[in-house]
């Protein structure tokens, strides 16, 4: 049990909307395909934006919804799939582009793909606690358009979109917390390879193995496999989330899972039996946004007013790896 406050959260897009049509129309997906496809309608892309940009936004709303400045900050964790670059690692540009001064913060990665922010929000709240830090910013920024396979599998490349989101957190009194009461994370890596982009790492070495380096440079997904696993472990993952947290199923307020697939969060809520009124679903209108769409649709829901003080909320999601994890909040 953590005692911390999200005391703001933000989220940002790129500027280009790209709907069915111009799928169609710019990437020359088959209509047949798009009328079979992902049931994602809208999605964002990245042109002139880039990465950075979408974390600084999505930081700066979240600073300005907690009433912060950027140099109120001392903690910065980036969670993301896909970093910027391999090294240096992604956090301390996002504190440059705010102006922070150097010196000023502790910044760090953490990859957990699309369970990202929920790790660097527990690893966040378990510094915090420490009391050796004073404001964390909590940013999860991902430029899925990238590298998506539109030729050999456009059904999966339909999947995704670009944005960013971004939390503040803050330690607090006993008698005026908000509560991070458990996280629960489970790894099932025999089906590592079902979801992966292969090159980037020290995997391929590019200079003496360069065709196989380009041969994996495009994300692959074997929809089958990750479909198997999450059917066979998700209802037990739950139950020991929920146990932690010391909840049952029916008193949770709010679910907001990772957004993976339309057909992925039907399925979840069938596993889960939760209240489809109580689930986040917007992935129809944004993609899969990678570890960017729990705090993006964290963020989405607050601004909708379906979030309010000592609600329960319950974090939820699949990464590649395999794993399934979660965190349980009172709000």
């Amino acid at each position: 049990m953590l005692s911390i406050r999200m005391m703001g959260s933000g989220r940002a897009l790129p500027a280009l909307k790209v709907d069915t049509d111009a799928i169609e129309r710019e990437f020359g997906v088959s209509r047949e395909v798009l009328q079979k496809g992902s049931k994602v309608d809208e999605r964002y892309f990245c042109t002139n934006e880039n990465q950075i940009d979408l974390a600084r936004d999505a930081c700066l709303k979240a600073l300005e919804a907690a009433q912060k400045d950027p140099q109120d900050v001392d903690l910065i964790i980036s969670g993301c799939g896909v970093p910027y670059q391999p090294i240096p690692s992604t956090a301390p540009l996002i504190m440059r582009v705010l102006g922070i001064d150097d010196g000023m913060a502790t910044t760090f990665d953490v990859n957990s793909t699309c369970l990202s922010f929920v790790t660097a929000l527990e690893s966040a709240a378990r510094i915090l606690s420490m009391d050796e830090h004073r404001c964390a910013l909590v940013v999860s920024s991902e430029v899925a358009s990238r590298a998506l396979p539109w030729k050999a599998d456009p059904a999966t490349a339909l999947l995704f979109g670009d944005g960013a989101g971004a939390v503040v957190l803050e330690p607090t009194p006993s008698n005026k917390k908000s509560v991070l009461l458990a996280t629960h994370m489970r790894c099932f890596p025999s089906a590592y390879s079902a979801s992966q982009i292969g090159a980037g790492g020290t995997r391929f070495d590019y200079r003496a193995e360069r065709d196989a380096f380009d041969g994996h440079t495009v994300f692959e997904m074997n929809g089958r496999e990750l479909f198997r696993i999450t059917a066979q472990h998700f209802s037990s993952f739950l139950d020991g989330l929920l146990s932690k947290a010391g909840w049952t199923r029916e008193c949770v307020d709010l679910v907001v899972p990772h957004q993976a697939s339309p057909t992925a969060l039907e399925y979840m809520i069938k596993l889960s039996t939760f209240d489809p009124e109580r689930v986040v679903n917007i992935v129809s209108k944004f993609g899969n946004q990678i570890a960017a769409s729990i705090p993006f649709s964290l963020d989405y829901a607050i601004e909708q007013g379906r979030l309010k003080r000592g609600d329960k909320l319950l974090l939820i999601g699949t990464s590649a790896g395999v794993s399934i994890g979660g965190a349980a909040i009172e709000f």
